[in-house]
């Protein structure tokens, strides 16, 4: 059995939330996929149970808050009698650009609170699935950047990563974390593509206009003539002899 743990906050005024990406993530999956039961409050959280790739799933969206999300997942582990090898935890990176998905097992917790608090419970060696929010480039700007909102301009690569972390899920069942990531980077990728024609087909770049005949001898440019009347009156004006 296989345990995913999205990571936010809950309610409604933390829902559209970048710190919530991971339940997100986690609402994703069990949309997604028909063999997923109705949310259901057990451990001190929202759980759904499912199969995928034949094997039984728990995903778990704490309702204890971010800072002690390890109490529930602690608690549905220790029920199941599983350990951290069996947990994999979806969850907001600051340090990975907006889109951008890593996972690893083990490490640190990059000083993200939910982290922590499931190392505290869970110990240390499950997988973690960082999803990038971005980072507002300043450490004051942090807290208003994780506990706002995504802007509508973030739909663009947002729907795309949630979607096919939703279509992909059994990859991480099965173990396959170099495939998933993949699958993450053209998805993704190819929606920055697709908004970047889209950008350029509502704002095209400004066509140049010509420049004067005395403008390009200035600037030493190929089309000055050389002779007839035009030619005399460049010469003049540049002060140019025979």
């Amino acid at each position: 059995m296989l345990v995913i743990a999205g990571l936010g906050n809950p309610g409604p005024k933390y829902a559209a939330n970048r710190h919530n990406i991971g339940f997100m993530a986690a609402d994703a999956i069990v949309r997604r996929h028909s063999s997923f039961g109705p949310w259901q409050n057990k451990f001190n959280a929202e759980i759904s149970e499912g199969r995928l790739e034949g094997d039984k799933v728990l995903v778990i969206k704490p309702l204890t808050f971010m800072n002690s999300s390890g109490q529930a997942v602690g608690e549905a582990l220790r029920f199941y009698k599983l350990g951290p090898e069996d947990l994999v935890v979806l969850y907001d990176e600051l340090d990975l650009a907006p889109g951008k998905l890593r996972i690893k097992t083990g490490g640190g917790s990059g000083g993200h609170n939910g982290i922590k608090s499931i190392d505290a419970h869970c110990g240390k060696d499950y997988r973690r699935v960082r999803l990038g929010i971005g980072h507002p480039g300043a450490k004051e700007r942090v807290h208003g950047h994780v506990l706002g909102d995504f802007a509508k301009a973030d739909q663009a690569w947002l729907d795309p990563l949630l979607d096919t972390i939703a279509d992909n899920a059994g990859l991480l069942v099965k173990g396959e974390d170099s495939s998933f990531m993949n699958k993450i980077a053209l998805a993704v990728g190819e929606s920055d593509v697709a908004a970047s024609k889209k950008k350029s087909a509502a704002n095209p770049a400004p066509v140049r206009k010509q420049q004067s005949h005395i403008r390009q001898a200035r600037q030493g440019g190929p089309q000055v003539p050389t002779s007839g009347p035009m030619a005399e009156m460049l010469k003049k004006l540049l002060g140019k002899k025979d």
